[in-house]
C-alpha cells in the first residue's frame, strides 16, 4: 500500500516499479501518483464523493458558470467531447468547460476542442499597502512550476494591480510533449487550493508573500480555446441583454432628438425666410 500525495480522492492503492498507483474514486481508472490527475477524472470523484455524503479578457475568452457536473471521460481520462445529463448534451473543450448551447441528445461534437489559455483572476483581501510586485511574481511562478509541476515556459505572465492578481497559462497542442501536464489541469488544482478545496493528500497550500498569509476574496477562471465558443444570443446572460437593450434604446432616443431638433430648426428657417420676403414686399410697395 501507498498513500497518492497529488490527489486524496482514490482508493485501492499499491506501489510498482517505484510508482504509487491507485483507482481514481468513480471511475475506476488507475491514476500515476507521480504525477496529477486530470481534471475529468477529479471532477467524476468529486461528483461521485458528494453522492454518498481586472483586466480586459481576451475577445473570445469565457467563464464556466456551469460548475461541477458528472463526465464522461476516456480512458485516458480527457473529458469526451460531447457531455450529456438526461436527455441534454454539450460540447465541451479538453477543460470540461461547456463552449455550445444546450441540445437534445442529436446534437454532434465533432471533436475535443483544445483550451489554449488559461486567465486565473484572483482578488485578494482588503489591506493598506499593495504587495511588493516581484515577490509576488516569484511565488507564484515558483509555486505553479513546482507544485503543478508545469513547466515555466507555459507561464506567459503573473501581473499585479492592487487588489488583483492575474496568471496567463498558454499551452498549444503543438507546444505540449507528451510528458508536460496540460495547463486545465493544473488551473483546476490551483482553484481548488485557492479556494480551502485542495485536491492533494494533507498538503494545504499556505500562498505567503514576504512571510505574509494572503488571503483571497473571490477566484475567476476564464477560458481561451484554439476555436471560438458557439454560444448564441439566447445563452447570453439577462445582465448583458439589458445592457444591450439600454444602449440600443439610448441610441434610438438620440436619432428621435437629433430628428426632432432638426425639423424644429428647419421650420424655424423657413419661418425666418417667409418674414423676411414680407419684409422686401412692404418696402418694395
Amino acid at each position: 500500500a501507498c498513500i497518492c500525495e497529488k490527489n486524496k480522492r482514490v482508493t485501492s492503492c499499491r506501489q510498482a516499479n517505484g510508482v504509487c498507483w491507485c483507482d481514481s474514486v468513480g471511475s475506476g481508472v488507475s491514476v500515476n501518483c507521480n504525477t496529477l490527475t486530470s481534471k475529468c477524472l477529479l471532477m467524476k470523484a468529486e461528483v461521485t464523493g458528494s453522492k454518498s455524503g481586472r483586466r480586459e479578457k481576451p475577445k473570445d475568452a469565457f467563464e464556466d458558470t456551469d460548475g461541477l457536473y458528472d463526465p464522461e471521460c476516456e480512458n485516458t481520462g480527457v473529458f469526451k467531447a460531447k457531455q450529456c445529463s438526461g436527455n441534454t448534451c454539450w460540447c465541451v473543450n479538453t477543460a470540461g468547460v461547456r463552449r455550445t448551447d444546450k441540445h437534445d441528445a442529436d446534437l454532434k461534437c465533432n471533436r475535443l476542442v483544445r483550451t489554449t489559455g488559461i486567465i486565473v483572476e484572483m482578488k485578494h483581501a482588503e489591506r493598506n499597502a499593495p504587495l511588493n510586485t516581484e515577490s509576488l511574481k516569484k511565488f507564484f511562478r515558483e509555486t505553479i512550476a513546482n507544485r503543478y509541476m508545469l513547466d515555466g515556459r507555459y507561464i506567459t505572465s503573473v501581473e499585479y494591480e492592487k487588489p488583483y492578481i492575474t496568471i496567463n497559462l498558454k499551452q498549444n497542442s503543438s507546444d505540449k510533449s507528451s510528458g508536460d501536464v496540460d495547463i486545465a489541469d493544473v488551473a483546476y488544482y490551483f482553484e481548488k487550493d485557492v479556494k480551502g478545496d485542495s485536491i492533494f493528500h494533507n498538503n494545504i497550500l499556505n500562498v505567503s508573500i514576504d512571510n505574509e498569509e494572503l488571503r483571497f476574496e473571490k477566484t475567476v477562471v476564464y477560458y481561451v480555446d484554439e476555436i471560438a465558443p458557439e454560444f448564441s444570443m439566447k445563452s447570453l446572460t439577462p445582465g448583458l441583454i439589458a445592457v444591450i437593450v439600454v444602449v440600443i434604446v439610448a441610441i434610438v432616443a438620440g436619432i428621435v432628438v437629433l430628428v426632432f431638433t432638426r425639423r424644429r430648426k428647419g421650420k424655424y428657417v423657413k419661418a425666418e425666410v417667409k418674414e423676411m420676403n414680407e419684409m422686401h414686399r412692404g418696402l418694395n410697395a
